[in-house]
C-alpha cells in the first residue's frame, strides 16, 4: 500500500512544542488510522512522543481526542482505517485537548 499525504491539526500548546503553525501535512504509511498518524507525527516531531498517547501503552491519553469532520473519533480503535475523505484530503485529522473541571 502507497503512502498518504494526511492533513493534520493539533491544539495549539502541541503546535507550539513541535515548532509548526496551523495546519500540517503528513506523510502517512500504509493504512491510514490513527495510530499510523501518531506514528508519522512522532516520527516527524520526536517532542511530541507521549504527549498524544502514553508512551508505554500506546493507548490515546484520556483528556485527548480525535476528531474527523466533527465526528469524534476517540473511542474508536486507534488502528481502525479512516474514512477515506481523510487520504483524499477533503477532512483534517483534528487532535483536541478536552477540557475537563467544574
Amino acid at each position: 500500500m502507497s503512502d498518504s499525504v494526511v492533513r493534520v491539526l493539533l491544539p495549539a500548546h502541541l503546535k507550539t512544542l513541535a515548532g509548526v503553525r496551523g495546519e500540517m501535512k503528513i506523510d502517512v504509511a500504509g493504512t491510514v488510522s490513527a495510530a499510523s498518524i501518531l506514528d508519522a507525527l512522532e516520527t516527524t516531531f520526536p517532542a511530541l512522543r507521549g504527549t498524544i498517547r502514553n508512551p508505554v501503552t500506546g493507548q490515546r491519553r484520556p483528556f485527548v481526542r480525535f476528531f474527523v469532520g466533527g465526528e469524534d473519533l476517540s473511542h474508536q480503535p486507534l488502528d481502525q482505517e479512516l474514512p477515506s475523505s481523510i487520504t483524499s484530503g477533503d477532512e483534517t485529522f483534528v487532535v483536541i485537548g478536552a477540557m475537563a473541571g467544574g
